[in-house]
């Protein structure tokens, strides 16, 4: 018999949300433009020295691991600045530039792009691809398949970085949404980003819960997309958008227009996750779970229904093959603190069952061999009586102990049980049998 830890206090939501977390991950995306500035102005060349001669471009989008060896997926627009031309990229870093020296001088766009435009040319490109993991890991990621930004194709990508035994999310079917079904986007939104919280706070997804709003859209190139009403902002694009399975049905895309000028939350766009798979077959990626995954949701149940003992060994068990596991340290900690207070799990009262069933057993084999033998001997002197001569004896064979010496061993054993004595030895003995372990 094998009875699951009860769970039923915990929401289907926090669920999803523990089970999720740990492979969701950060990435950024972006250049360095080194600048060589001629004009000896001093002014300028000094703000040119504040900023090391170099120009940043790029941005930050979310992302969901969907194997164990590190393939991830995301939007193609989040990881556009590794695939742009030279000439793209040195061009939008020039107006950025532009824009800092204009406000940092109070001229107009014009004249200080004229300006800037006579005195500085583009030295080297650096590009970088970088992908953080939810424990802190930063690693160097490569784009192994690739659509195109929005408005422009299927805006979804696939990269790849080293890892293993890594947290993942499952792929679903896209196919099988209908309108109104509950979906949870999870990402690194720009807006939960706030000076006011610690740095190790950016390494935190948030989760934000609502539902499907059309199935059947598509943008100007014929690329379906899903409509959601579910909160999102910057940050979030490439995000897994997850089913009350935790199966990945999408990836946050773009938003709806703005008004007056102001972005209206509940009207948000995500690449079907049908769509996406597309990208992940070109990659050569297989959607599976990692022995951290399994581990992970096994140890989940374990602390959810009260068993910490079995939870902290599945957590153990967790960070001895994923150090980094996100959730990992904490779920330890809970779990030791609460170890003294674990229910005892139906496998291990089974066992003592058995045992106990079968001392039972051997006992009354005892009793009915004492029985039976009593009443052998009282059909003796009644034969007797009655004039019947007893069955000719068989063969010689050893003696037969003493009636009185059978009755007293037999007696001595029955004296000698007491079942709580008998289940206190054997829990001692679980216990001292789990230790050596």
């Amino acid at each position: 018999m094998n009875i699951k830890p009860n769970t039923s206090k915990v929401s289907q939501a926090q669920k999803l949300a523990e089970y999720t977390k740990p492979g969701v991950v950060r990435i950024l995306n972006y250049a360095i433009v080194e600048w060589q500035f001629n004009d000896p102005n001093p002014n300028v060349d000094n703000y040119m020295k504040q900023l090391n001669y170099q120009s940043l471009v790029g941005g930050s989008g979310s992302g969901a691991i969907i194997s164990s060896d590190g393939y991830i997926v995301t939007n193609a627009h989040v990881v556009e600045y590794s695939k742009m031309e030279d000439k793209d990229i040195v061009n939008e870093a020039f107006k950025q530039l532009v824009t800092g020296i204009a406000a940092y001088y109070q001229e107009d766009y014009d004249s200080a792009y004229q300006y800037m435009v006579s005195y500085t040319q583009y030295k080297t490109i650096k590009r970088e691809l970088k992908v953080i993991l939810p424990g802190g890991d930063t690693l160097d990621g490569e784009i192994k398949s690739y659509g195109a930004p929005i408005n422009e194709g299927k805006d979804a990508a696939v990269l790849k970085i080293e890892g293993r035994n890594l947290p993942t999310l499952t792929l679903g079917n896209s196919d099988s949404i209908q309108n109104q079904d509950n979906i949870w986007v999870i990402g690194y939104p720009a807006a939960a980003d706030s000076d006011l919280l610690s740095p190790d706070s950016s390494l935190v997804s948030s989760m934000n819960a609502g539902q499907i709003s059309a199935t059947s859209k598509k943008t100007e190139q014929g690329s379906p997309v899903i409509q959601l009403n579910a909160a999102s902002t910057h940050g979030n694009s490439g995000g897994p958008v997850i089913n009350d399975k935790g199966e990945i049905v999408g990836l946050l895309t773009f938003r709806g227009d703005t008004v007056n000028g102001q972005e209206v939350q509940g009207f948000n766009f995500a690449v079907p996750v049908n769509t996406v798979k597309e990208f992940v077959n070109q990659a050569g990626a297989k959607s599976a779970k990692s022995d951290t995954d399994k581990l992970y949701k096994e140890g989940l149940a374990y602390y959810w229904g009260g068993y910490y003992k079995q939870a902290l060994d599945k957590f153990e068990a967790v960070q001895r093959i994923y150090p980094n596991q996100s959730e990992i340290k904490r779920y330890i900690s809970n779990a030791e603190k609460k170890v003294g207070d674990s229910a005892i799990l139906w496998s291990e009262y089974s066992t003592l069952f058995y045992i106990f069933d079968g001392v039972a057993g051997l006992i009354i084999v005892l009793l009915m061999i004492f029985t039976f033998a009593g009443k052998t001997k009282q059909a003796q002197p009644a034969l007797a009586a009655a004039g019947v001569a007893p069955a000719p004896a068989p063969s010689p064979a050893p003696a037969p102990a003493p009636e009185t010496t059978t009755n007293t061993a037999e007696k001595n054993i029955l004296a000698d049980i007491d079942v709580q004595t008998l289940l206190q030895a054997l829990q001692d003995q679980q216990k001292k049998q789990q230790k050596d372990e």
